[in-house]
């Protein structure tokens, strides 16, 4: 199909979005789309499983060293193919559009949408309330001014979201490291938590434990991959998008590792295993009762930087499937004036507002966490076949470490998968009976397209 719309591989329809976004678009995209609320939820799941401070650290590491092998890949690839919709694209261009199209109607049917609409109700629901009473009523109306004000201000410019997240991702970093200083300056913590207790013998049962604790902190690393899906607005975009997305994951990981060992200093690993805020505790030992509201403002910022991400880059994956004519026409609309992908931007908005007012989303989301990994590992695999398919691509980067790198990264999707399979087996079946949901809807849009596309018969 790649080739049926294309002619070529890498042969693109005309680009309509204008390139305003720059480098440092791109790393406040990735950081603020990444730091939400995992680093202050997934250490106590992270503790609880390996107990030993050495391996918590090892575990944190190791996710983020895995997950900037999957960088690795998706940034040759988004500097080979630099057009609205990135995942989209690169698996539209290696397997064809069916592969791709599902990929799409996931991530609009529950992926990013549902993202937005657990972030809205988290804001409203969980820390909002840590300032003034907030009634059930009030929690819906917030979520939904919470929603609109992300849509409206993405609508009026991508140059208007860049702002938003580049602001929103200073303040969170800047909170988050302003947090661990505190804690290691005033909570009179204790160093030996760094080493005590020691790792336990290597064995397959710890070596189980550490797979389970290394996938809960994908949830925490993950929304690195968004920054492709505006890359059809990058200036520079064989330089900006590799440069910008490989920084921003290595200081991912290091903010990662400091605010780790801040909750090591504070407490032990066996009181983090037990603790769901660890980093209130944390604060609460350094300045008293007032660390909580302080942690929750931190957070308000972390979850607004986080959906404002989503955002600002999801409706250009819709955008390219519809101008492909493989989803709804109107999506592929450009607003005259301020040059935004506009009718996408507020499906996305109407559909994350209904899954926040529906109270669904969250099962929703739990199911398709398995089959986003599958589109990973697929994603990060379109590297070895656009090589063999395309040798003389322009290729502006090319993945460091190839081919152990991307390598590293489809095994690593692979069993995350497979994990989900035999642990969740209904979660992960559900996840496939959404993605193939999709598979009237594409054998539709294809179809119609077909036929537009046919000579009109001869009289």
């Amino acid at each position: 199909m790649a080739k049926d719309m294309q002619g070529t591989v890498g042969q693109q329809l005309p680009d309509t979005l204008p390139r305003v976004l720059g480098f440092w678009d791109i790393v406040g995209i990735v950081i603020g789309g990444v730091i939400g609320s995992g680093i202050f939820i997934v250490p106590a799941s992270v503790a609880a499983g390996v107990q030993s401070p050495l391996l918590i650290l090892t575990v944190w590491i190791a996710g983020g060293i895995l997950c900037f092998c999957g960088a690795l890949a998706f940034a040759e690839l988004g500097a080979s193919f630099p057009h609205a919709g990135g995942m989209y694209v690169f698996l539209r261009e290696a397997y064809g559009p069916l592969i791709a199209f599902l990929f799409g109607w996931t991530l609009f049917l529950v992926i990013d949408t549902g993202s937005i609409a657990t972030l809205a109700v988290a804001f409203s629901s969980k820390y909002l309330p840590y300032f003034f009473t907030v009634t059930p009523l009030m929690e819906k109306a917030i979520a939904c001014l919470f929603v609109a004000f992300l849509a409206s201000v993405n609508y009026i410019g991508a140059r208007w979201g860049a702002f938003v997240q580049n602001l929103l991702t200073i303040i969170k970093s800047g909170a988050i490291i302003a947090v661990c200083t505190i804690v290691f300056l005033f909570a009179k913590g204790n160093a030996s938590h760094f080493i005590t207790p020691s790792a336990p013998p290597l064995s397959w049962d710890l070596l189980a434990k550490m797979g389970v604790a290394l996938v809960a902190t994908f949830w925490a690393y993950k929304g690195w991959e968004m920054s492709t899906f505006s890359a059809g607005e990058l200036k520079n975009p064989g330089k900006n998008l590799p440069g910008g997305l490989l920084l921003s994951m290595v200081a991912v990981i290091v903010l990662y590792v400091i605010t780790n060992l801040a909750y090591l200093y504070a407490f032990p690993a066996s009181a983090i295993a037990k603790s769901d805020r660890i980093a209130s505790d944390a604060m609460d030992l350094a300045v008293g009762p007032i660390g909580g509201s302080i942690i929750a403002f931190t957070i308000l910022f972390s979850i607004l930087g986080a959906a404002n991400s989503n955002m600002l880059c999801s409706p250009r994956v819709f955008y390219a499937m519809a101008a492909d004519k493989l989803f709804f026409r109107k999506l592929a609309a450009v607003h005259p004036r301020f040059l935004t992908p506009h009718v996408s931007i507020i499906a996305m908005g109407l559909w994350a507002l209904a899954l926040s007012l529906s109270g669904t989303f969250e099962q929703l989301f739990t199911y398709v966490i398995f089959g986003q990994w599958i589109f990973f590992g697929l994603t990060a695999a379109a590297v070895f076949i656009l090589r063999k398919k395309a040798p003389d691509l322009p290729r502006p980067y090319k993945t460091w470490g190839y081919p152990v790198t991307p390598a590293i990264f489809v095994l690593a999707a692979l069993l995350i998968s497979i994990n989900s399979l035999v642990n969740q087996f209904w979660n992960a079946f559900a996840g496939l009976a959404i993605i193939f949901l999709g598979l009237p809807a594409y054998f539709y849009w294809h179809g119609r397209k077909r036929r537009i596309a046919a000579p009109a018969p001869e009289t």
